[in-house]
């Protein structure tokens, strides 16, 4: 068990409340830390390094990052001193001035991501991407039933739904790049769709409706979500009782230039990883398989999970 006094001598620390603070908000890296803090490198590391001795954050690494968050199992009393700390202090000029260099933070997060697919819209089917192979793909198209109603979450250009679109009801496409929305729109026009529809939006938060889909999908996208937990756990929202969440992405890997060349958020994920998100949802039945490995380097692994809405 915790000691009482350990956590309030470490909540003690005018910076080492901001960063709590902070991370009660959002998993940041120290990088992202440094630019919301305007502080040196060496400085937030000590402090890091003091909160994750304590147990008040833990981190994980992804790639060369490494990324901090709130300890949350962290025993009740210590969250509790450590949440009332942070509340003593949230009107001040100093927390409110943190919250707002926050913000802007997460929106360049946002506009890298969408930066990237904006460049490459009307190309991405053209051009190399890790994961999108046939062979994969032929394993999704496995799953697929004819006659019902697909939600395609971070659908890009929706090469999987225009295919979709010849059986289905009706497939909803969503993809928070304005140019990914507007190239697939024109596509499905061209190609005569009328049953296939693109939103923009994001798979954090969908705007659909709950319990209106039959099927959605989350083809190569979850590696790019911010948090992927709350993307599947989107899916689950808006899924029938007794649909089927889809998901194809990359297994975890380390190839790091994964996240400048295709701002990739994640790399990857591991089956265990992909299981627990879909248990933690409440999906049930879930089953995760590597099905592909790509046979030139850094030879990216594919990953089909699935489960059901109970």
């Amino acid at each position: 068990m915790a000691d009482s006094w350990e956590t309030l001598k470490l909540l003690a620390d005018s910076t080492r409340v901001r960063i709590l603070s902070l991370l009660e908000k959002e998993e940041l890296s120290v990088a992202e830390l440094q630019e919301v803090l305007d502080m040196g490198q060496s400085r937030i590391s000590s402090h890091l390094g003091l909160l994750r001795q304590g147990e008040l954050v833990h981190d994980r690494r992804e790639g060369k990052k490494t990324f901090y968050a709130i300890n949350e199992r962290y025993e009740s009393t210590g969250l509790a001193l450590m949440q009332a700390a942070c509340k003593a202090v949230e009107a001040t000029e100093q927390i409110v001035e943190d919250g707002r260099n926050l913000k802007r933070i997460l929106e360049k997060r946002k506009q890298q991501s969408e930066q990237y697919f904006n460049s490459v819209a009307g190309r991405l089917g053209k051009n190399y991407c890790p994961g999108r192979n046939w062979e994969a793909i032929g394993h999704f198209l496995l799953h697929l039933v004819p006659k019902i109603k697909v939600a395609d979450l971070g659908a890009g250009e929706g090469l999987i739904s225009q295919l979709l679109a010849r059986r289905a009801d009706e497939v909803v496409c969503i993809d928070n790049s304005p140019k990914m929305v507007e190239f697939g729109s024109d596509l499905a026009a061209k190609n005569g769709f009328t049953n296939l529809v693109y939103k923009l939006g994001d798979i954090e938060e969908v705007p659909l409706k709950d319990s209106s889909f039959d099927l959605v999908l989350l083809s190569q996208a979850l590696h790019h979500a911010q948090h992927p937990e709350r993307a599947i756990a989107e899916a689950y929202r808006i899924l029938k009782p007794g649909g089927k969440v889809i998901i194809i992405d990359l297994l975890e890997h380390q190839f790091e230039k994964a996240h400048d060349l295709y701002a990739d958020v994640w790399l990857g994920f591991s089956e265990n990883k992909l299981y627990q998100f879909l248990k933690d949802a409440g999906f049930r039945k879930p089953e995760v398989n590597v099905v592909a490995r790509e046979v030139e380097a850094p030879n990216f692994q594919t990953v089909l999970a699935s489960g059901v809405k109970s």
